[in-house]
């Protein structure tokens, strides 16, 4: 079998720093999946976010009583976007809040931008 050719992580917005306040197992969680998703995979703890995109996934991250989401997009193009990271707030649901979710929407929405200035 050949070597699968590991795909760029481009961060979106504040993504990067959300993602490094986490609890360090979060971090390492997330690092994981995120590789597995450079690398063509879908990890066993992402699934498809839905409303914003075609290609949308959310890793979500139980640590500590907390859930931690980290959203990104993987059939924009060549690369892997990371459009948010947040702490969920909502004590129960799966719901994501409104705002979480305008911010999704909106770095989805540049990140086929910026996709098309790179190609």
């Amino acid at each position: 079998m050949g070597l699968h050719r590991v795909k760029t992580l481009i961060w979106m917005g504040n993504s990067r720093k959300h993602v490094q306040k986490f609890p360090k197992e979060v971090k390492a969680d997330v690092g994981t999946a995120l590789y597995d998703v450079q690398k063509g995979a879908t990890p066993p703890q992402a699934k498809p976010f839905k409303g914003v995109g075609h290609g949308v996934f959310e890793i979500v991250t139980r640590f500590d009583t907390n859930t931690y989401r980290t959203v990104y997009a993987v059939q924009i193009g060549e690369r892997v976007y990371v459009l948010h990271a947040f702490q969920k707030k909502s004590p129960k649901g799966q719901k994501t809040a409104k705002p979480d979710v305008e911010i999704i929407g909106q770095r989805y929405k540049e990140a086929v931008e910026l996709e098309k200035e790179m190609t």
